[in-house]
């Protein structure tokens, strides 16, 4: 994984890009045209990105996730068992009054990441090849159990409409990654085996983003007076998303400490348990739930916070490495 080795300047300012289109939208949302249609070009681009996201992720070597059991084990359990109670209590001590953001916040936080998050396990000195093993299991997992919890816990804090539900996790979940698939298998058929890797695979981050920002200034434009008319949104995720990471980040140190993993290891745990996966949720929420935008706005607020959390994280991890005597 050489790209973990460093952060190009689009990865370094992700989030300053994610709010320069969501000011973008905001102000594209003004002219009446724009706002009208803008809405129906979201879940196109999302699966678009999507795609590439899934393009990439090495299924192939989903063996190797389970070489080393005891991290995976450790690693899923906390994504997938811990971190989502976790998000369910949180959002019921702090927004249990807002249900809409109550359903974001859950849905941000049960989804592991499933890329970037190897280029902070890189800034911490983390194991990366380790990270990169179970990407394959975290996202399978991802995508049988997601619907699940939407059904467990949005059911929980709102009605929903499951038939709905299962549509959107079809269309723009399983349509990008049964593509995907076929491609794997035929593409290298037809241009040679390591094409994809060589020719496709380093120029997808850039389009990825470029498509995911496509989809949130096409929400803005769309849906952002609801921003305008909820200014204090930002401030209502602060707390239960800040919270969330140090809960997480203490855990996975514990953890990692009472195992005996090396700091490496244990870093690995922290980077892959603490970064989360937005736009698979985003598109979920944007097809899923088209009347409730406040889940869609949460979903996109929400990298505006762990994105310098992360980074944060990172430097943090680098200081307790000194004392781990690395």
């Amino acid at each position: 994984m050489e790209k973990a080795k460093y952060m190009s300047s689009i990865e370094k300012y992700q989030s300053v890009f994610i709010l320069t289109s969501v000011v973008s939208g905001l102000i594209l949302g003004h002219i009446p045209i724009i706002q009208k249609y803008a809405g129906f070009f979201i879940v196109p681009f999302l699966m678009v990105m999507l795609y590439g996201i899934f393009l990439q992720v090495p299924l192939h070597q989903l063996k190797n996730s389970f070489k080393n059991w005891k991290f995976a084990k450790v690693s899923a359990s906390i994504n997938f068992i811990f971190n989502p109670l976790l998000a369910f209590v949180l959002g019921f001590f702090f927004l249990k009054d807002t249900p809409t953001l109550w359903i974001g916040f859950i849905m941000l936080m049960v989804t592991p990441c499933t890329d970037w998050y190897l280029l902070f396990t890189g800034i911490a000195r983390g194991n990366v090849p380790l990270s990169a093993s179970i990407l394959p299991m975290n996202l399978i997992l991802q995508l049988i159990l997601l619907p699940i919890y939407l059904l467990i816990f949005t059911g929980t804090i709102a009605t929903i409409d499951s038939s709905l539900l299962i549509e959107s996790v079809l269309l723009v979940l399983f349509i990008p990654f049964s593509l995907s698939l076929i491609s794997k298998i035929t593409v290298p058929k037809i241009k040679g085996e390591y094409w994809l890797e060589e020719s496709i695979f380093p120029k997808l981050d850039h389009v990825q983003f470029s498509f995911l920002n496509l989809a949130i200034i096409s929400m803005f434009a769309s849906q952002g007076e609801q921003l305008i008319q909820n200014p204090l949104i930002l401030l209502e995720l602060l707390t239960p998303i800040l919270l969330f990471f140090i809960i997480v980040f203490i855990v996975g140190q514990i953890v990692g400490r009472y195992l005996g993993f090396s700091y490496k290891d244990t870093a690995s745990l922290n980077l892959t348990t603490l970064a989360r996966n937005s736009p698979i949720v985003l598109a979920i929420a944007l097809t899923a739930f088209p009347e409730e935008p406040l889940i869609a706005l949460a979903l996109v607020i929400g990298p505006l916070i762990e994105l310098p959390v992360l980074g944060i994280i990172s430097h943090t991890l680098l200081w307790i490495r000194k004392g781990w005597g690395c």
